[in-house]
């Protein structure tokens, strides 16, 4: 091919063809949009340590490095949620008043407790005994909160009364306590009202409304119990012997 000053240009030699075997040449948009793409990071000494489960103290919980439970945060919910609970309705031996002290009872004693459940609240071995009762079936902390509103009736104080009211309340009124009782809605309100300012009769709407639990739901239990049957056949053994 000529030039418009009459030279001639030198012709290109046609491309090879790719030998048998070899991938073919790729395109010129192929080429461009593989020099578009963002070069690979180097995750060798680039990426800060991943947060394993083992790392107790790490605070990075808010960037996770993957979408798994390696993340710390996850760690520690999880080990929370593997964490064995105890169940609502046990309590430790620890938080526990000791018993009432009290003689042992006597035989008509234990008989009148047939006769009707103030007979059995009446006295500390009455109640000593339907307590132990009541921790075989998880309800001992109704017997729990009946004596403590008793104690916070004897007080005067207004400061020992408040502080009382108080520990009464976290033990056995809030729903985040595991020895809660069971009360209506109506009660709740007024006591968490009444909290502001409490007095020595604060919890007695609640009081009664366990009393009367206690009488119509645990106490026909406790008459057929074997440990009402059993301390009743003791006594009524010694008694012959005597």
């Amino acid at each position: 091919m000529r030039t418009a000053d009459g030279g001639e240009l030198a012709r290109a030699s046609p491309p090879a063809r790719p030998a048998d075997g070899e991938i073919p040449m790729r395109s010129e948009r192929t080429e461009m949009r593989k020099r578009q793409m963002p070069a690979p990071q180097e995750t060798t000494g680039s990426m800060p340590d991943q947060p394993g489960a083992g790392d107790r103290g790490s605070n990075a919980c808010c960037f996770c490095w993957c979408c798994c439970c390696s993340c710390s945060c996850l760690t520690v919910r999880n080990q929370e949620e593997q964490r064995p609970r105890r169940p609502s309705h046990e309590l430790r031996r620890e938080d526990l008043p000791t018993c009432e002290e009290s003689p042992s009872p006597t035989l008509e004693e234990v008989n009148a407790w047939a006769q009707s459940f103030d007979k059995v609240m009446l006295t500390p071995a009455g109640r000593n005994a339907f307590r132990e009762f009541l921790r075989t079936e998880f309800s001992e902390e109704n017997m729990l909160f009946w004596m403590a509103c008793e104690e916070l009736k004897k007080e005067a104080n207004k400061t020992i009364i408040e502080e009382k009211a108080r520990i009464i309340y976290e033990d056995y009124i809030s729903i985040l306590s595991p020895k809660e009782v069971s009360l209506d809605s109506r009660v709740r309100e007024v006591i968490n009202r009444n909290m502001v300012e409490p007095s020595q009769h604060i919890f007695d709407d609640a009081q009664l409304q366990i009393y009367t639990l206690m009488h119509r739901d645990s106490y026909p239990r406790f008459m057929n119990s074997a440990l009402y049957k059993d301390l009743l056949q003791s006594l009524a053994e010694k008694s012959v012997e005597a």
